[in-house]
């Protein structure tokens, strides 16, 4: 039986096998939300990158490919364009770690009494939670690709979104823990983030690709993710989305423990 935690207030070392400190989970998480909000900039430049992307393949593109499976080209790539926004803002919340770190807050939370787990969840938290919150923006330029939204299909890919955000949320985390200093994560983000979402299905169909091709898009998390999305906002293979989901939820818990060992051993 797991005794109660001991508080941050206290000033007494919680014991290190309490799994979650739900209050600290939560001030980082809010902390994170509240630096989120402020940075509107960081807002505008995703929307903005989406829609670059969204009519320059939706629309650019749509005349030379024709339909996929049933559907244009412009309503096939709008749930990768939604899948591009979660990547690049699920990563992009994970470099507050390197900031963080730079500037000491970091170690203040490691040395808190409160389990190692309240940071790599809250961080993934606060992660999953903006990303989520800028890729639901997107959905109000669903017209445009001439796809269909409705209440039920709406809340079935926020929480495609959400989960996905999870998974690359904590992926992030783990890059950060990595990461020494500040300028490194941005090199390693984009290194990372282009070819996750080349090879995500995001921007072309998987079926019928190379035995080679189809083996990245199987470790590929986001491909999982992009499937998702795709099959509540079209309404296209939802015998799938169990499976998708579940992928990305052992995925991130894969994330997670390694994130939670990793800041043990900066103590």
């Amino acid at each position: 039986m797991l005794k109660n935690p001991t508080s941050l207030s206290e000033g007494r070392a919680a014991p290190g096998w309490i799994p979650i400190d739900l209050e600290g989970v939560a001030m980082i998480w809010r902390r994170d939300m509240v630096r989120f909000w402020r940075q509107r900039s960081r807002l505008l430049g995703s929307v903005a990158r989406a829609l670059v992307w969204l009519f320059a393949l939706g629309f650019g593109l749509r005349g030379s490919l024709g339909s996929i499976s049933g559907f244009s080209y412009a309503q096939f790539v709008f749930p990768g364009v939604i899948g591009m926004t979660i990547i690049f803002s699920s990563l992009q919340s994970a470099i507050s770690i390197v900031y963080d770190r730079e500037f000491g807050f970091l170690k203040e939370v490691q040395v808190a009494p409160t389990p190692r787990s309240t940071l790599v969840i809250g961080k993934c938290l606060g992660g999953a939670s903006s990303a989520t919150a800028q890729s639901a923006i997107i959905l109000l330029f669903a017209p445009f690709a001439s796809v269909t939204l409705t209440p039920l299909n709406v809340l079935g890919a926020l929480v495609a979104m959400f989960v996905t955000a999870l998974a690359i949320s904590a992926l992030g985390v783990v890059i950060a823990m990595w990461i020494t200093d500040f300028e490194n994560f941005g090199t390693i983000q984009n290194f990372i983030t282009l070819p996750l979402y080349m090879f995500s299905g995001a921007i072309f169909p998987t079926k019928q690709v190379p035995a080679w091709l189809h083996t990245i898009l199987l470790i590929n998390p986001l491909t999982y993710g992009v499937n998702a999305i795709r099959a509540m906002l079209l309404n296209y293979d939802l015998s799938s989305v169990p499976f998708n989901l579940l992928v990305l939820l052992i995925f991130m818990v894969i994330m997670l423990s390694i994130a939670i060992v990793m800041t043990r051993k900066e103590i």
